[in-house]
């Protein structure tokens, strides 16, 4: 349990009781960039130095891990019509500037910002020659200088109100390494802080309990700090990460990307597992806040009782921890061109795709290909003309390949803003000289195969019913679906009930989905070049794609399905990531991993969960508990890539929704986030609502 300090602080951040020190407005850096005719990296590099001058500190009475952002929003540099005649021969990905990877976290605190600010003089030395070399690297020295300044107004004003212990800090961190376990939590604080003040998002923690284990290692070893007051630490600097939730980009608010992960191997291929991991996972459970998104690295080896502590996580209804099985994951990454050191010291992006820290200069989400639209184009296609069900699969796979190609050529010539600070945070960037935005030493692209579960039963059914019995004509089906199954609810009920659903562990639905995915690695794999020197990556998220999909989004050309073969009715959502079909009567959730097992990870390796809903009784006991924790076990020995547990009670949900006030802390996963129910949008509420629960 969390001291009463902490508990007087999580309600103070979730009554958001800090917006009260919030300005009315950031910095016109816009017009101040416009006079001076500044060029696009100095652009960047201004916005972060006037925005850490215009943060007013302040220190809470109880905070022992300090900074609360107090600039309301991050301010434009260009105008619409500017960034239009930037962007004229070139593609802005999302908002344009960089977000979705992970800084090499543990370099920063060894180093200390004073230690990146003389690389950078040192590299300036070395490219003396070079003049964007030198812009960029002038840049760099900014940025660093805009934050230290800031941190030296907090320490200044930590003194004069008598916090002697938060100065001392502040005047050690971030300008120098770390030298302690609190050091390394207010230097992660800040310098995690100052990132999404300068305009980026979904910013990654990575493996803390890799970087940060040697500075409380340390502690402990000295006996300057005991477990409970490590604990006590973590558990404000996890409170601390749900201060700006509302500020944050993302589909819906939690959808932030401030994402962690725990356990696994070291990059020498050894358990690295430590005290710090479990101290995470207890912290997590015992905060019960969105924030930190937790992440667990498991395998054969795993220890059964850390699977037990982070089934208690889940029984929390966080949708924590996602777990990662790195028997699988890092086999993967390496087949992909991932040297074998980084593939062992993967972490995740926002969500659930796979990056490494520091190396990475990925869009792993450059959009979604629909397998609903492929196999409704195939099968409306086949029917129509009378061609056989072979026939229909070859129309699937032209067009998951059409798909596929037209989303990396969209895509191959992405311009991301220039990234000055985000620089320092990376391994290379200052002394090579190299700008993040050019890249990195890892450049893929990954995009996801959404809807599978769904397409996978609509081909099931045509083929069963429409080619093997043929006990369904094909213009019945094609007028069923037309007409949105009015008239035909006898027939859309016989393929709900008796038609193969993947999910019962049954080869006939099965086969569909390992063809789909197949036929999606094969068009990733025809494409040599992603235009940034990358490969394309498959995955099996679906993120917000679930929705859109069948519902539709404003001002874009995604494929709208309106009803189709497998009974679905137009309107209705797709399934999330893997998932059955929403509604679905399924054995079991073995019988789930085994469905999704089938599916060659090797391949199919960008990430994206088996997403499986438990009922709150699974967890009343102990025994419940390790049958989780057994139940993850099997995840592993199935040879599974990625999983989700969520905690559900729909008589809970039903009635937060009619009764938000009384549900305000009620937390849920929503895909590869989690959120607060009642500040979900209606369709998201309805989706999560209608999920299948299972025991175990």
């Amino acid at each position: 349990m969390i001291s009463e300090r902490l508990q007087r602080m999580s309600t103070s951040v979730r009554d958001g009781e800090h917006h009260k020190y919030r300005q009315a407005s950031a910095p016109d850096v816009h017009k101040e960039c416009e006079q001076e005719n500044l060029s696009w990296i100095r652009r960047t590099s201004r916005l972060t130095v006037r925005q850490c001058e215009a943060e007013n500190v302040v220190i809470g009475p109880d905070e022992r891990i300090v900074f609360t952002r107090t600039i309301p929003y991050v301010p434009d540099l260009y105008s619409k019509e500017q960034l239009s005649e930037l962007y004229h021969d070139r593609v802005m990905h999302e908002m344009g500037l960089i977000n979705n990877i992970c800084a090499d976290w543990g370099m920063v605190l060894a180093s200390g910002l004073s230690g990146r600010r003389n690389a950078a003089i040192e590299s300036k030395s070395r490219f003396s020659g070079n003049s964007a070399i030198q812009e960029f690297l002038d840049c760099v020295i900014e940025v660093i200088d805009a934050v230290l300044s800031m941190v030296k107004r907090y320490s200044r004003e930590a003194r004069l109100l008598k916090r002697d212990d938060i100065a001392t800090i502040l005047e050690n961190v971030p300008a120098n390494p770390a030298g302690s376990f609190h050091e390394a939590l207010q230097c992660l604080r800040i310098c995690h802080s100052s990132l999404w003040l300068s305009g980026h998002y979904h910013i990654g923690l990575g493996r803390l309990d890799q970087y940060l284990w040697p500075y409380l290692k340390s502690d402990l070893e000295r006996g300057i700090i005991s477990i409970e007051e490590a604990e006590e630490l973590l558990a404000e600097f996890f409170i601390s990460l749900n201060k700006d939730s509302d500020l944050y980009f993302g589909v819906q608010q939690g959808d932030n990307g401030q994402s962690i992960m725990l356990g696994g191997v070291k990059r020498d291929g050894t358990d690295a597992v430590n005290d710090l991991t479990w101290m995470a996972l207890r912290v997590s459970r015992d905060v019960t806040m969105i924030d930190p998104k937790i992440n667990l690295r498991v395998g054969h080896n795993t220890d059964l009782n850390l699977l037990d502590l982070a089934a208690e996580l889940t029984r929390k209804g966080l949708g924590f921890p996602q777990y990662s099985n790195d028997d699988v994951v890092i086999p993967a990454l390496v087949n992909h061109g991932y040297a074998i050191e980084d593939a062992r010291d993967y972490t995740v992006a926002a969500c659930w795709e796979y990056i490494i820290p520091g190396k990475g200069m990925e869009f792993v989400n450059i959009g979604a290909v629909s397998f609903p639209f492929a196999v409704h184009q195939g099968i409306v296609e086949g029917l129509q003309t009378g061609n056989s069900f072979e026939y229909i699969l070859e129309r699937v796979s032209a067009s998951i390949k059409e798909q596929t190609e037209k989303l990396v050529s969209q895509k191959s010539n992405l311009l991301p803003f220039p990234a000055p600070l985000y620089s320092v945070f990376m391994s290379d960037c200052i002394e090579k000289g190299l700008e993040l935005s050019h890249g990195a030493k890892y450049n893929n692209f990954g995009i996801h195969g959404a809807g599978s579960a769904n397409a996978a039963d609509a081909l099931a059914a045509v083929r069963t019913f429409v080619f093997d019995e043929e006990s369904i004509e094909s213009k019945q089906l094609l007028n069923a679906m037309e007409n949105d199954y009015e008239g035909y609810e006898s027939l859309r009920q016989r393929i709900v009930e008796y038609g193969p659903k993947v999910g019962n562990d049954d080869d006939r639905a099965d086969s569909m989905l390992t063809f789909l995915f197949e036929s999606f690695a094969d068009a990733c794999e025809a494409i040599n070049d992603n235009g940034r020197g990358g490969k394309v990556r498959p995955g099996t998220g679906s993120a917000m794609y679930y929705i859109w999909l069948a519902k539709g989004k404003k001002d874009t050309d995604i494929p709208v399905v309106g009803a189709t073969a497998e009974g679905r009715r137009k309107g209705e959502s797709f399934s999330s990531s893997l998932a059955p079909s929403p509604g679905i009567k399924v054995r079991g959730p073995v019988s789930v991993l085994r469905s999704f097992s089938k599916i060659d990870y090797q391949r199919i390796m960008n990430g994206g969960p088996i997403t499986i809903e438990l009922s709150d009784s699974v967890f009343r006991d102990a025994d419940g508990i390790r049958k989780v924790a057994m139940f993850v076990r099997g995840f592993v020995q199935f040879g599974c890539q990625q999983l989700q547990l969520n905690t559900l009670n729909v008589e809970t949900l039903k009635h937060a929704k009619l009764h938000p006030d009384e549900h305000r802390n009620l937390i849920v996963r929503v895909w590869g986030w989690s959120g607060y129910f009642c500040e979900l949008e209606p369709e998201y509420q309805d989706h999560i609502i209608k999920r299948t629960i299972h025991s175990v």
